[in-house]
């Protein structure tokens, strides 16, 4: 490196990678951010203003809109919401939901915070805004509002669609606004798993089980951006906001996550060496096409088809120096402590959230019961019915066996001897 080459006292080996340094090509694109949820300020950024495909990260600004709208009074968190052909013909990840099913926009959300659920994103389009376009343009005027200058959405959920992008900025301006806006409203955002019935499923966000801290916020997939995520978390009352776009896998953007996350927490230790990069929202925007990834991430050349429920480590492609050959590099972060994070395995901290249809009042306001689940307490009723049965039959038969009553003649004649043999009076 050049810092051990030319022996350079610490801080002037600083100024010199601040003056001096050149990007280095990279073999896999990328973009990361690291912000102080708080204040904003950006404390670590990499393409973080180059656009991007959210992918299902757009659900944050859908969650945000219909937030929005329920502070506003034009809908609450018990309307009722009507999945209709079109939210039904979504594509995975979904609920599967039937055409006509009906579910409050409470459970609606949590749906499309946990299980990413595109049938949700749409179900919750029309019913809060009346259609998928008005939505598109409640989002947009919300983005707008906010100061995300590099952002343009046309549909609730993400999947693939021409004039449909965002940024690690903007993302990070959105994350931000959700946490302060609606801090009241910070548990749907890190649901670690909800129960349908008797299926349960967990969070894409895998974070949420394994890192110390962890409480948000979203993941996202599709071919042309890469696996994506908005991760949050709060140690002794600092919360901090990591974003990664277009990584290699699930795996990969939870372990980039986790490592991002440790670099702000333990940063403090040379926060004087870290250059003032401002906040987020004065980002500079930069002016080109989305990255697509789409045959990097899509092209079959991987070991297994990537999807939104992939966590595999699968084997990623090498990037910066490793790509390159080139040991030269110099970046301030090598001055930063060991970011290195083993995350362990999953742990279960939080029992799942209970989701169901139809209204909240419903009578069936409870896990739906499946076919499956309904013949399974049949069966169990049957088996309880014929227990009890066999019980009373067993104490019965260990019952002392009670005197026949005498017949009635009999104790008359008894009666009559009885009468005869006693002593006349006198």
């Amino acid at each position: 490196m050049l810092f051990r080459r030319f022996r350079l006292p610490l801080l002037a080996c600083a100024a010199f990678a601040l003056a001096a340094f050149v990007a280095i090509p990279r073999a896999h694109a990328e973009a990361k951010l690291l912000i102080d949820a708080a204040s904003g300020k950006v404390l670590y950024a990499d393409n973080a203003a180059y656009p991007w495909y959210p992918a299902s990260l757009t659900k944050l600004m859908t969650l945000y809109t219909t937030l929005s709208e329920i502070k506003a009074g034009h809908v609450t968190f018990n309307t009722l919401l009507t999945v209709s052909p079109e939210a039904a013909a979504q594509q995975p990840t979904k609920m599967g939901f039937k055409v006509g099913t009906t579910v409050t926009i409470d459970n609606a959300i949590k749906m499309l915070m946990v299980k990413s659920a595109n049938d949700m994103a749409v179900a919750i389009a029309q019913g809060v805004g009346g259609s998928i376009e008005h939505f598109a343009d409640l989002m947009n005027a919300n983005a707008t509002k906010l100061g995300m200058t590099e952002s343009h959405f046309v549909n609730p959920n993400g999947l693939p669609a021409e004039n449909h992008y965002t940024s690690a900025r903007d993302l990070g301006i959105l994350a931000r606004a959700l946490i302060t806006e609606f801090p009241q409203y910070d548990y749907y955002w890190h649901i670690h798993s909800i129960r349908y019935g008797n299926r349960v499923i967990h969070n894409y966000n895998k974070l949420l089980d394994r890192y110390p801290g962890a409480d948000g916020m979203k993941t996202g997939f599709i071919c042309a951006s890469g696996y994506n995520l908005v991760a949050t978390a709060t140690r002794n009352g600092h919360r901090l906001i990591a974003i990664i776009l277009g990584s290699w896998s699930g795996a990969a953007r939870t372990q980039q996550a986790a490592e991002l996350l440790e670099r702000g927490f333990n940063s403090a230790q040379l926060s004087w060496l870290t250059p003032s990069l401002g906040t987020v929202n004065e980002l500079a925007p930069i002016d080109a096409q989305p990255a697509n990834l789409h045959d990097e991430m899509c092209g079959g050349h991987r070991r297994k088809p990537p999807s939104e429920d992939n966590d595999e480590a699968d084997e990623a492609p090498a990037t910066g120096d490793a790509a390159n050959g080139n040991g030269q590099a110099f970046m301030l972060s090598n001055l930063k402590p060991s970011t290195k994070f083993v995350l362990g395995p999953p742990v279960d901290t939080e029992p799942p959230v209970v989701v169901f249809t139809g209204p909240a009042d419903h009578p069936d306001a409870a896990p739906v019961a499946t076919a499956a689940a309904k013949k399974k307490h049949r069966v169990k009723h049957a088996k309880t019915a014929k227990a009890e049965t066999q019980s009373a039959e067993s104490a019965k038969a260990h019952e002392k066996p009670k005197a026949k009553p005498a017949h009635p003649g009999k104790v008359a004649a008894k009666k009559k001897a009885k009468a005869k043999s006693a002593p006349t009076p006198q």
